[in-house]
Order: C-alpha cells, then sequence, then structure tokens
C-alpha cells in the first residue's frame, strides 16, 4: 500500500486522487496522508520567515525523506529547480492547459477593446510575469496585490474586489471550476507566455526508493519532461533575479521540432525571444542568451 502526502487544499486534493487513479489503473492500492496547513502551522510556531506553504512542502519532504509517504504530487511550476538531498522528481504528468485565462467581471468587460478590459480596470494579481506581460498591451490597466489560492481570488473578485484576475488554465479545468458568471479570455502561450512548467504536475519521491520510482516510470511523460527541462532550465540560468518575472513555454509539432518562447523584464523594458529547433540540445542556453541580448 503506497502512502501520498498532500495538504488539505482543494487543488493539492485533486492532484492526490488523481495520483490514487492512476496508480488504480496499474492494479497498486494506495492511501492519502493528509498534512492540514493549520496542524503544521501548529507544530512549527518558531519557523522564522517560513510561510504556510513552506512549512507544508517542508513537512511533506521530511515525510519523504523518513518513510511516512511515498510519493508527493506538485504543479511542477511551484517545484523548486534544486531537490532537497534525498529527493527527487520522478515522472512528469501529461501537459493540461498551459494558458493563463483573464477572468473579467460581466460589468466591466468590454468587447471593443484589446483583451475585453474597460479603460482602466483593476487587475488583481500577484504575479510580475503576468503583470509586466498585461502591461505590454494595455499600459492603462491598474494593478492590486491580491495573493491567494485559485478559490481565494475568486471569492475576492466575486466581492468586487478588482475588475478581472489571472487564472491558470489547467487549474480550473482539474477544479471542474463553473466560471459561467464571467467571462473569460484565453491568453495563447505563445503570445502570452506562462510560468516553466505551468499546466505539469510532478511526482516526487525518495532518491533511495527504487520500488516507487520504476512503479510512477509508468506514469512518466517523457515528450513533456523534454519541452519542462528546457523551460526550467532557462529559469535556472537567469538566476534568482527572475524568479516569479520569467516565462517560458516549450512545445513539440507533430514531426518532433521543438518551438520554445520566453519573455522577461530587464531595466523596464519587456524582452520576448523565440527559437525553434530539431534538437533539445543548447535551446535553453540560445534563448538565454538572446534574453540577456535584448
Amino acid at each position: 500500500m503506497l502512502k501520498i502526502g498532500t495538504s488539505d487544499s482543494q487543488i493539492a486534493l485533486w492532484q492526490a486522487a488523481f495520483t490514487q487513479s492512476a496508480l488504480s489503473s496499474m492494479g497498486v492500492e494506495s492511501e492519502l496522508v493528509l498534512f492540514k496547513t493549520q496542524s503544521v502551522s501548529e507544530q512549527h510556531p518558531d519557523s522564522g520567515t517560513l510561510d504556510g506553504n513552506d512549512l507544508l512542502n517542508k513537512a511533506l519532504h521530511d515525510a519523504l525523506l523518513h518513510g511516512a509517504v511515498d510519493i508527493t504530487v506538485h504543479p511542477m511550476e511551484n517545484l523548486p529547480l534544486e531537490q532537497p538531498e534525498g529527493l527527487c522528481i520522478t515522472a512528469v504528468s501529461e501537459r493540461k492547459n498551459p494558458f493563463d485565462l483573464l477572468l473579467i467581471r460581466k460589468e466591466v468587460y468590454t468587447d471593443h477593446k484589446l483583451l475585453k478590459l474597460a479603460e482602466n480596470a483593476v487587475i488583481g494579481n500577484s504575479s510580475k510575469r503576468r503583470e509586466t506581460q498585461l502591461r505590454s498591451f494595455r499600459p492603462d490597466i491598474q494593478w492590486k496585490d491580491m495573493s491567494g489560492d485559485t478559490l481565494t481570488q475568486l471569492e475576492k473578485i466575486r466581492a468586487a474586489e478588482c475588475d478581472a484576475i489571472f487564472l491558470a488554465g489547467a487549474a480550473v479545468e482539474r477544479l471542474g471550476l463553473d466560471l459561467s458568471d464571467f467571462k473569460t479570455f484565453e491568453l495563447p502561450a505563445r503570445e502570452f507566455v506562462p510560468a516553466p512548467a505551468q499546466g505539469v504536475l510532478a511526482w516526487q519521491t525518495n532518491r533511495g526508493d527504487t520500488a516507487t520510482r520504476l512503479l510512477l516510470k509508468k506514469l512518466h511523460h517523457p515528450d513533456v519532461s523534454a519541452c519542462t527541462n528546457i523551460e526550467r532550465r532557462v529559469l535556472q540560468l537567469m538566476g534568482k533575479d527572475y524568479s516569479g518575472a520569467l516565462g517560458v513555454y516549450c512545445e513539440r509539432d507533430a514531426v518532433g521540432n521543438y518551438h520554445a518562447f520566453a519573455v522577461c523584464e530587464t531595466d523596464g523594458q519587456l524582452i520576448k525571444t523565440r527559437l525553434s529547433s530539431s534538437t533539445s540540445f543548447g535551446m535553453a542556453e540560445k534563448l538565454v542568451e538572446q534574453l540577456r541580448k535584448g
């Protein structure tokens, strides 16, 4: 019986249930081991600068290292580039909708305006990457800092705290959210570049747990991994200064060619680049070179 460690958020529970279902299809039984946000915080009252998510991730990492759980599953975009000592990313899922969605209150939806946003609309957002890209299209837009998960942000826009918000398309699909009370505008990944590995789930295990790693390889999508490796390598090469502000997206066409798109802001200027290649070798380095040249 494999143990899947998960937090108590709705999206985390969906990811864990998805993992259970995938394992069940292979004839493997599993159970969930729940880590509740409040309980973890109470266990670490002197945690310094760690927030709730950091504490949960640390608790899940410790559980993997000590064998209390066998698997954890995360949105790959949220996983650090360097894995904690003793842990590894064993498999990645197929990529669901990588696009960002712009969710707009019907009262301010303006059909004749670019991106359907009224003049001086207020966008609730906590992503530098999204802000810089949208500002390049609509410099009149006003910004309001709005952190929180998908459901929290939905509550805030429904309370009219802002005119629009961004949501990740994959999260909306996975949670089966009803957005019929809003107008939604999908932002194509080639033009409005998502976060590295957006839309992909990653399964994390103890590096020494060979049996579980071999099992999860049956869920692994190497074609997706080839693309996310490029995306995360660009982030690694650009460095911490661009963490959260960099967009990178890579896809493969029907004959296997790679097409990558990247965007970042440098000295107040938005830099965008794209690159196509028949091989993934050296693509990340070339994209970074182009971004740095401007």
